[in-house]
């Protein structure tokens, strides 16, 4: 057998080692020094920024377990005299907060179906369709963004009053189901799709609906996460739409509303209502924690990182 054909066969090239290391680290900058500092200086930063936050949260929580004639003790104390877990227990006993809960879950998951729904399609025909007028209908809808809610309680209540939705589950979810930032949101990502793989659909006989619903939608998943993620949290701590538009607060009353209820004539639990809003937490962290990769990229993906 010649020479020639065994060459390439040849693996102990003293050279292959440096080749392979070179190709593995091309087009990485070597770190300099300044740079390791910068990024230590960073990373300290960040945390002490996450320690800030955490600050509020960490007290709430042990003045959760609190006597209430402690709250406001002076000097200040973290723990109090004894820690009292019964304040949760207590939560749930001094009135209907299982049905506030309920109620909660209830208008914010319906209310984020509707809005999710309503967003990407709405997002659709604004950046995928081609239509007359598209750009003009766009930005009077996106106009409203600059209108204040507590400027359209009043109006949106004498809507609710003539169509007989006050005090009623109608009345929580469906004035906030039609806002532009959702439409907004799923424009810019739909807009960020190649247009190839819709033309590359309708060349095999999928039209605007089976479009949407089999290539638009499926590729979009970060961005309904995020936008799912704001609404959801938008519903659960709404406080001012529940407290105008319900009547009966133990039958239609939301986590806000209910957490207001702890303050009376006869004064103000502060370790209950402390307890309650650590519990109303619950919820909304498990959300974001499960979804937290989603809105990383679908925030990055969207436009919303600031760029």
């Amino acid at each position: 057998m010649s020479t020639d054909v065994m060459e390439p066969l040849v693996l102990g090239d003293p050279g292959d080692d440096g080749a392979v290391e070179a190709e593995r680290t091309r087009g990485r900058a070597p770190q300099s020094t300044a740079g390791r500092v910068r990024l230590v200086f960073a990373h300290i930063a960040v945390y002490i920024a996450a320690g800030i936050f955490l600050l509020p949260l960490i007290y709430a929580f042990f003045s959760a377990l609190k006597p209430n004639g402690e709250m406001f003790a002076m000097p200040p104390r973290l723990i109090g005299s004894e820690v009292r877990w019964s304040n949760f227990a207590e939560v749930f006993e001094y009135g209907p907060f299982w049905t506030y809960i309920f109620n909660s879950l209830f208008v914010s998951v319906a209310g984020t179906l509707v809005v999710l729904v309503v967003s990407t399609t709405a997002g659709y025909a604004f950046g995928r369709l081609r239509w007359k007028g598209r750009d003009a209908v766009f930005v009077l809808f996106l106009a409203t963004l600059m209108v204040p809610a507590e400027v359209l309680v009043i109006p949106m209540f004498q809507v609710m009053q003539w169509a007989g939705w006050v005090d009623t589950f109608q009345a929580l979810i469906f004035p906030f189901a039609f806002t532009a930032f959702g439409t907004f949101l799923m424009r810019q990502f739909f807009r960020g799709i190649p247009y190839e793989l819709e033309e590359a659909a309708r060349v095999d006989g999928a039209g605007a609906v089976r479009t949407f619903l089999r290539i638009i939608l499926p590729l979009s998943t970060s961005a309904v996460a995020v936008l799912a993620v704001f609404t959801f949290l938008s519903f659960w701590n709404s406080y001012l739409w529940p407290l105008i538009v319900t009547v009966d607060y133990n039958a239609h009353g939301t986590l806000p509303v209910g957490l207001a209820s702890f303050s009376g004539l006869t004064g103000t639990r502060w370790d209950l209502q402390m307890a309650a809003s650590i519990i109303s937490m619950i919820p909304t962290t498990i959300l974001v924690i499960a979804l937290q990769k989603h809105l990383v990229k679908g925030i990055a993906m969207a436009g919303l990182g600031g760029r």
